[in-house]
This record gives C-alpha cells, sequence and structure tokens, in this order.
C-alpha cells in the first residue's frame, strides 16, 4: 500500500514523502497534503489486538500504516511517540470520564486537556514538535554550524495551538517559532500561556485583526515560495498532516475504553472550529472504526453547520465574539481535505487528479466571490458521515450550569466553554436520536482554567464556588506574575509580518 502523499488541488499525480509533508506544511499550490489512500484495518485486528492496547502501543500501529519504516524507522518512531506523551499528566493520555451527566444518557466526555498547556493541542503538537527535531537532526548530522539547516515555524493561533506549538518547540536547536494570535481575542491564559516563554527561538505577534486574518497571513507567507525556501518555513496549524494523524488515536482509544467489543454503536461529538479535530476522526472512520456519525459542534460562528444545512461554503468577515473563542473562526482550513475525498468519491469516479481540478476551482471561487457550492452528490456524503448542531452563548452557560449542578455528578464536574458546546450538542442530539443503545463521546478540547471569565460567568452564581480553589491549577496560578514577551503589530498586513519575522530572526542568534 501506498504511504505517499499528495495536494488537494492538484492537477498532477505527483506523490511526496512523509518528511517533505511534515517539514513543508502547505503544497506549493495553495493546497493541503493528504494520503490519497485511507489504510483499511480488519476487525479482526480491530479487536483481538488494538483494543488491548495502551495509547502509546496504539498510536504506533496507526502512524506506522502512514509513515514508511524506510523513512522512520519502527523503533525511533517508538520513541518519538513515548517521549512524546511523557509529557503528559495522565498515564492515560487521553482519558474517558463515563456517565458525567448520569448513566441513563449514555454521554461520556473524553478529556484531551492532560498535556503541557492543557489543551488537546499538545496531542498533536507535542509529536510534531519532536518530528521537527529529528528530521533536522537527520539533516544537520554531518554537517558544519554555517551549512546547518535552520526551520522558521509560522503558526496563527486562536488560543490554544499556540502555547502547544511553543511549549513543543521550545528550546529546539535549529527552530524558530513565530506564533500570530488577534490582539484581545484570546484568554488571558492563553496569551500568558505563549508570552511568559522566554526561550530565544519563541517570538509572538500580537496582531490587530481576527484569527482569520491571522491565518490567511500564514496562507500568504506559505504562498510565497521566496521566502518560505529562504527562511525554510514550515506550519504547526492543522494544515499540517502530522498533527491530524497524531490526533487519529484517540478516537480508537476512546471506543475501546467505551466498549468491550464490536457491533456497538457510538455518535463522536466535537467542538469544530479548522475542523482538524473531527476530520480525525473521519480517518478513523474510513480506516474501519465503527462510528456511527461524527457531529459537528459550532458555535455562533457556524459556517460548517450552514454547510451541511445547503451545501454553500460561504465566508464572512463578520466574526463573531463569542465565549467559545478558539472557535470564533469562519474559514475551517481543514475542511478542504474532507472535500477532496468527497469529491474523488462522488463526481469524479475515484480520479484523483480530477478531484485536485475541482477543488482548486472552488477555493478560487471562495477567494474572488466569497463563496461556492458543491454538488449534490457531495452534499450528501458529507451529510452520511457527520451531522452538525449550532450553540449560542447563552446555552453554552447553562450547559456549564447543568453539568456543575446535576445530583449524579457529585464532584461537581466543571468543563469549559468550548467543551460546554459538544456537550450541548451531544444533549441535543440524545433528545433527536431517542435511542439508548448509542453511546455518545463528546470531546473535552480544553481544561477550564484557561477560560476563567465562560466558567465564572456561568458558576459565580453558587455558593462555595472559588474559581481560584476550584478551577485554576497550581502550574497556571504562576503566570500572572511572569514577564511577557510578545510584539504587537498594529495592522494585520502579509507584507508587514514578514518584515517583523526577518527582523526578529536576525536578532535570535540561533
Amino acid at each position: 500500500m501506498s504511504k505517499g502523499y499528495r495536494s488537494t488541488r492538484s492537477s498532477e499525480n505527483a506523490v511526496e514523502s512523509f518528511e517533505h509533508v511534515v517539514m513543508k506544511g502547505l503544497a506549493p499550490d495553495g493546497g493541503l497534503y493528504i494520503p490519497s489512500v485511507i489504510p483499511q484495518v480488519s476487525e479482526g485486528i480491530l479487536f483481538e489486538e488494538w483494543s488491548k492496547l495502551s495509547f502509546e502501543e496504539l498510536a504506533l500501529e496507526i502512524m506506522k500504516l502512514y509513515i514508511s519504516d524506510s523513512e522512520i524507522p519502527e523503533t525511533d518512531l517508538s520513541g518519538l511517540i513515548e517521549k512524546s506523551y511523557a509529557t503528559f499528566r495522565s498515564k492515560e493520555i487521553t482519558p474517558l470520564m463515563k456517565n458525567v451527566t448520569g448513566a441513563h444518557e449514555n454521554l461520556h466526555v473524553l478529556e484531551l486537556f492532560h498535556g503541557p498547556t492543557y489543551a488537546f493541542k499538545d496531542v498533536a503538537l507535542q509529536f510534531v514538535g519532536n518530528l521537527f527535531e529529528y528530521f533536522l537532526q537527520r539533516t544537520n548530522k554531518h554537517l558544519p554550524v554555517g551549512q546547518r539547516k535552520q526551520l522558521t515555524v509560522v503558526g496563527a493561533t486562536s488560543g490554544d495551538t499556540g502555547s502547544a506549538a511553543i511549549y513543543g518547540l521550545k528550546g529546539k536547536k535549529d527552530v524558530s517559532v513565530f506564533i500570530l494570535y488577534p490582539t484581545g481575542r484570546i484568554s488571558a491564559i492563553q496569551e500568558e500561556q505563549m508570552t511568559t516563554v522566554h526561550d530565544k527561538n519563541v517570538q509572538t505577534l500580537s496582531v490587530k485583526g481576527t484569527f482569520d486574518n491571522c491565518q490567511d497571513i500564514v496562507k500568504g507567507i506559505f504562498g510565497d515560495q521566496e521566502f518560505t525556501k529562504k527562511y525554510h518555513v514550515a506550519a504547526v496549524n492543522s494544515i499540517n498532516w502530522a498533527r491530524i494523524l497524531a490526533q487519529i488515536t484517540y478516537y480508537f482509544y476512546a471506543y475501546f475504553q467505551t466498549f468491550s467489543g464490536k457491533g456497538e454503536k457510538v455518535k463522536f461529538v466535537v467542538p469544530s472550529g479548522n475542523f482538524g479535530d473531527i476530520l480525525a476522526g473521519y480517518f478513523a472512520k474510513k480506516m474501519g472504526l465503527p462510528i456511527e456519525k461524527l457531529v459537528i459542534a459550532t458555535n455562533e460562528n457556524d459556517i460548517l453547520d450552514r454547510f451541511l444545512s445547503c451545501g454553500i461554503y460561504e465566508r464572512s468577515d463578520d466574526v463573531a465574539a463569542t465565549l467559545s473563542p478558539a472557535m470564533d473562526i469562519l474559514i475551517s482550513s481543514n475542511f478542504e481535505r474532507l472535500l477532496w475525498y468527497l469529491v474523488r468519491d462522488h463526481i469524479s469516479s475515484g480520479d484523483d487528479i480530477e478531484a485536485g481540478k475541482v477543488l482548486n476551482t472552488w477555493f478560487q471561487q471562495l477567494k474572488v466571490n466569497g463563496r461556492f457550492e458543491v454538488n449534490s452528490d457531495v452534499l450528501q456524503g458529507a451529510r452520511k458521515d457527520f451531522a452538525s448542531a449550532r450553540v449560542s452563548n447563552s446555552e453554552t452557560i447553562d450547559t456549564i450550569r447543568a453539568i456543575y449542578t446535576r445530583s449524579e455528578n457529585p464532584k461537581k464536574y466543571i468543563v469549559d466553554p468550548h467543551t460546554a458546546v459538544g456537550i450541548c450538542a451531544t444533549r441535543r442530539h440524545i433528545e433527536m436520536d431517542k435511542d439508548d443503545t448509542i453511546q455518545y463521546i463528546s470531546l473535552s478540547t480544553a481544561h477550564p482554567a484557561k477560560f476563567a471569565n465562560a466558567v465564572d460567568e456561568a458558576l459565580s452564581i453558587f455558593e462555595g464556588y472559588s474559581f481560584e480553589n476550584d478551577v485554576l491549577p497550581e502550574e497556571l496560578k504562576k503566570l500572572s506574575v511572569l514577564d511577557k514577551k510578545l510584539r504587537l503589530v498594529e495592522k494585520a498586513d502579509l507584507e508587514e509580518i514578514k518584515k517583523v519575522i526577518e527582523e526578529e530572526l536576525a536578532n535570535m542568534d540561533l
């Protein structure tokens, strides 16, 4: 089976290696790298072998299917995985909290925030950081200092990607990190986690604008072939395939934590912004994991919910500032990857080249006209695997309160607003399905301490509640008194950001 990768917009049969895909991030034609063949796993392997594995062992089996042994030998890959997850606070890496709203609802919460920055992004970015280091060390092993390849990592964040990328790459040899975030549109703790890292290879850029502005700038940088070649620019945003790959594991692991055998029905509900987290679930489903449905939970920035209702993908510059800011995104980058498979399977008769042509046309339309509409077969294909739900700010607050006060929850379980969006969407689907044979796994993407304003708004009405005592970990309490290192950029402009990166690189002296 081929383990090569192609671009979603390519009109050629060009195939790239895993190393190329990881180190480049975005394809030269503006597309995203994908494996054109999704590996299949038999029921026998799933339930007789994989179901008995630890998280790290399971990650190795999955990644081996996408990474050739000639690129990363199995022993090296195993070492990278062990190193990546040694930083997590839970031995299970992604533990499952069962029946958090009562056994009668079959609602389980998959906690993905036990990494160093208390967010699900750590699951992928601890691994990606070690991959970058691994490939660079191999390239530079026998080169004199003046000829060593140095990587410039550039990313945009709506809150959690930035700190996870910084914690995954800080202090890494021959790597510099630039993270763009929208000024005033992330939580205080998210900003503190990024800006209190003083390693010389790290620089945060606070950009006046929205996350979509920052994301467009990063895409513009990758579209500048001269700049990316000169500075060896690499991506940590979820446009980097390695991030999606690393996230596939917890769908399998959560299923095996929930069921003892095969044939059970499960729906995964995922708070979604850039679509990377839930896309990993799509790959798990296509590999053979028996997922009934993947439910996209959005906040008031609901481009994905609107798409599933009418088949129109339409961008807007009017980004609503919600209580779940990591989802305040109107263009979901990874959705392009899903569309490629849907096009290839439904209107292109399995033709990879034709699928690339169609995707390229659609995204040109999006760039010029701000929208495109897909074929009805593509829309039906999406609806086969996905459902969606839109959750308002008030519903988010109500859900945080409801989880906190339920009698079946004596420990007063506290969730962050993104997790609340997922749980609210889950309970809506439970009511619609009226099927107690279905188990629902709602993904918890961040620790509640990262979103003090929303959690306090929901819970400060309760006597005895204290954010300081009930929510905030000791490790995060220390951040507010540390000095910050950041650079404010007054205009969300591509050329201005490139200029800033060049100035900072000159001062880093790596």
